[in-house]
């Protein structure tokens, strides 16, 4: 089995969180019971647990000149899978594109969106691959 991410988080709602992940995203829904819900967002697992409201500190930071959210997760994609989604996502959201380390390792583009639960959730497309983890 090829390794996957997991990654548990609260959530205000299952159902809308669902219907913005499958529906809007295209992810594909996996186990779910009452109060959470599993999603497959391009073979990683996220699940959703049923809480109340919750609170994350320090909001925000600064990267190249850009204010980026602290708290986010995404998914790395190769440039066509990316480009496909962008263009899939914009039709619901507003959505800009971020270039970030210009010439430098690890050089990409970013798009960024919000969930129905306020989690911002960034997918990444390196211009190579083999500089993600190199300093």
């Amino acid at each position: 089995m090829e390794n996957r991410f997991h990654i548990s988080l609260p959530c205000l709602s299952t159902k809308a969180t669902k219907d913005y992940y499958c529906d809007i995203i295209g992810a594909q829904m996996g186990r779910r019971a009452e109060k959470w819900v599993d999603i497959n967002l391009f073979n990683h697992q996220i699940t959703f647990i049923k809480s109340g409201k919750f609170k994350f500190d320090y909001a925000n930071y600064g990267f190249e000149n850009t204010v980026l959210p602290s708290f986010h997760f995404g998914v790395i994609l190769e440039n066509a899978e990316w480009k496909k989604l962008y263009q899939k996502l914009k039709a619901h959201v507003h959505i800009d594109i971020t270039h970030f380390l210009k010439g430098s390792n690890g050089e990409h583009e970013s798009f960024f969106i919000k969930d129905p639960n306020g989690y911002v959730i960034e997918f990444k497309c390196f211009k190579d691959g083999d500089t993600i983890f190199k300093a």
